[in-house]
């Protein structure tokens, strides 16, 4: 007696969540192509922004991004270590930086701050770093070590509690007012022509001070023992005590560098922005630790391409994307789009290729705007960049939701 074999046949189950995240993708490849494509038409128009307002642009967003890639390391830093996100580090940031200020006020009453400004902000540098490190070492030892085998959603709890606490003490010890750093002497903000691009001189300072101490940190945690150390310590804490390592002090060490690197970071927003205020923080923390799901939490190295490619989305994505929505796509190039996402559609169902079908799904989109004559015309850009930056957290998430350079955690958090 023979049998014959049957192919199990392959049945299409439709799902609500699946559909969603689809017709995302599609939106999102849709509104960037369209608004790309609308932004170099519409400078080839005259209509768009300078070739020297561009320039500008990314100097600002290179400056304000590595202010974000420093904060975020503390945030994949921690996270690699303990497992759970400290949202409280925004708040080490701000104290550094108020801390900071009352250096550079002592310092400008003297007279020292005009005399000798690169003395002067070695000092506020100093004197920012300890603060922060000193406010995450004690928020280390008070709030989190007795909560260290706690389930994680406590010290979770626990960090936005500590947030909150440090913002209102704060408050109540310097007042709500908005705090101004002494301004910076004239000749650091003569720009510097480097490649064509005029930059001034206190962006060049941030720039220099946040590299300095990435890279630093990088050789920190690659070549030396504690650097080593902590990696055997995200990797598998157990084993890692079983091999002579002091977890405990592992961990400090964790958040002092983290709180280290929120020093800097302190500094460098006063360089450019100079004000500062109990609720300093909050803001760049929940950016930071959008940079740092951004690059892949828990990978050192993403969240510092993490923090620069937000502020790049963010001095950019404006004017990029949102402002080229208003150009107006020629109908010739509408009907030959939508021939052409139709076409496409076919033949990635054929080949059963899901990515295909999305990009003639979004040359429909255009195909479709084009014929219509529709354009999208967006006020006050300016004002949106903290939206696109959240929007370009979530379209990495849906098409790589471990970040663009995957994530690095430990055994128990893969488990």
């Amino acid at each position: 007696m023979t049998t014959t074999a049957t192919t199990p046949t392959r049945t299409f189950k439709f799902s609500w969540t699946d559909s969603f995240l689809w017709a995302i993708r599609v939106m999102a490849i849709f509104v960037i192509v369209w608004g790309f494509i609308g932004a170099i038409a519409l400078g080839l128009e005259g209509n768009g922004l300078s070739a020297e307002a561009w320039k500008q642009l990314i100097v600002s967003g290179v400056a304000q991004g590595s202010m974000y890639g420093l904060l975020a390391l503390g945030y994949s830093m921690v996270y690699g270590v303990l497992g759970f996100i400290n949202f409280a580090h925004g708040e080490v940031f701000m104290v550094g930086a108020m801390v900071g200020f009352f250096a550079a006020d002592a310092l400008f009453e003297a007279g020292l701050w005009e005399a000798n400004f690169i003395l002067s902000i070695f000092i506020v540098l100093l004197v920012a770093m300890f603060t922060s490190t000193f406010t995450a070492v004690l928020i280390e030892k008070i709030a989190y070590q007795p909560l260290r085998n706690a389930p994680r959603l406590i010290p979770l709890i626990t960090s936005i509690g500590i947030s909150f606490f440090i913002q209102n003490a704060v408050q109540l010890l310097v007042g709500p007012a908005v705090k101004t750093y002494p301004a910076p002497p004239s000749w650091l903000s003569d720009p510097v022509n480097i490649l064509g691009f005029q930059i001034p001189g206190t962006i060049l300072l941030v720039v220099f001070l946040a590299a300095v101490s990435m890279v630093g940190l990088w050789l920190f945690v690659e070549r030396s023992a504690t650097g080593r150390a902590m990696r055997a310590v995200a990797e598998d804490k157990e084993i890692a005590a079983l091999m002579g390592i002091n977890v405990d002090r592992v961990i400090v060490m964790t958040f002092a560098v983290g709180g280290a690197m929120a020093g800097v970071a302190a500094l460098l927003w006063a360089l450019m922005f100079r004000s500062v205020s109990f609720i300093t923080g909050f803001l760049p923390g929940i950016k930071a630790f959008t940079a740092a799901v951004l690059g892949g939490i828990g990978n050192i190295v993403g969240a510092m391409v993490g923090g620069l490619l937000l502020g790049l989305f963010e001095s950019l994505g404006p004017n990029v994307i949102l402002r080229g929505l208003s150009w107006q796509i020629p109908l010739a190039l509408g009907i030959v789009l939508l021939a052409a996402g139709v076409a496409t559609v076919v033949g990635g169902r054929a080949m059963k290729r899901n990515g295909v079908v999305v990009l003639g799904a979004a040359a429909i989109l255009m195909g479709l705007t084009g014929v219509a004559g529709f354009t999208i015309v967006i006020p006050g850009l300016s004002q949106l960049k903290d939206v696109v930056a959240f929007t370009a957290l979530v379209l990495v998430l849906i098409f790589r939701p471990a970040g663009l350079f995957g994530e690095q955690l430990g055994r128990e958090d893969r488990a």
